[in-house]
């Protein structure tokens, strides 16, 4: 990862594919993560800030400095149709950064939604906006305009590397991150992921089970599983 500078807004991105990134908005964050190897994921603390949230585009990022947001406003700015703001902190903070205004200001700009490893508030806002957020927190305890941070630059938010333009999905399962050039690749995979799931669950519904579908009796059995009755 390059260093991360501080004061910092970069202003030309490479983004992810547009129809790669509509092909990944039809899969959920769980199949999206075992399609691309099991990784990319966010900490599971990142959570909706109302129930039905989702959201899939392309990162914008933001380096924020603990209590304040200013660089959000300086981040919204950068927003196009179909991005969405994902925050990182140089620091641990819960504060909130994000409400109903900035919400009002990032759609405006076609913005898809928010993922912040911070605080957000006016939740009751968002849900009736239904503008998705993705958050550490619900604080209502309000932020400062008074710090540098940066935009568009590589951050990691909440244990994962997101880069300016890299595909972010999230849902009620959690938040993942698809390297922008991997987009067409992992949708592909998912779909091949999703195919899959339905024959086994077509055989699930006529009461076959796990036991024999995934060929488990014999790794049981050489491991010394045995059965009394």
């Amino acid at each position: 990862m390059e260093h991360t500078e501080i004061g910092v807004v970069r202003t030309a991105i490479t983004r992810a594919d547009p129809a790669a990134v509509a092909a990944l908005s039809q899969f959920g964050v769980a199949t999206v993560h075992e399609a691309m190897g099991r990784v990319g994921l966010m900490r599971p603390y990142l959570r909706p800030a109302y129930p039905k949230a989702r959201l899939c585009g392309t990162a914008v990022t933001v380096l924020l400095q603990p209590g304040d947001n200013w660089m959000l406003h300086v981040a919204a700015e950068q927003v196009r149709e179909g991005d969405v703001l994902v925050a990182a902190c140089t620091t641990e903070s819960e504060d909130g950064f994000f409400g109903e205004l900035l919400a009002t200001s990032l759609r405006a700009r076609g913005c898809r939604g928010l993922v912040i490893d911070g605080g957000v508030r006016d939740v009751a806002d968002l849900e009736e906006m239904d503008f998705p957020v993705f958050s550490r927190a619900i604080n209502a305890k309000g932020t400062v305009k008074a710090t540098l941070g940066s935009v568009n630059v590589p951050v990691v938010c909440a244990n994962a590397l997101v880069r300016p333009g890299d595909v972010v999905l999230a849902d009620a399962d959690g938040v993942v991150v698809v390297p922008r050039e991997r987009a067409a690749e992992v949708a592909e995979a998912s779909a091949a992921r999703e195919a899959a799931e339905e024959g086994k669950r077509a055989r699930f519904r006529t009461g076959e089970l796990g036991l024999d579908i995934y060929g488990m009796r014999g790794p049981l059995a050489a491991l010394g599983l045995r059965y009394e009755d």
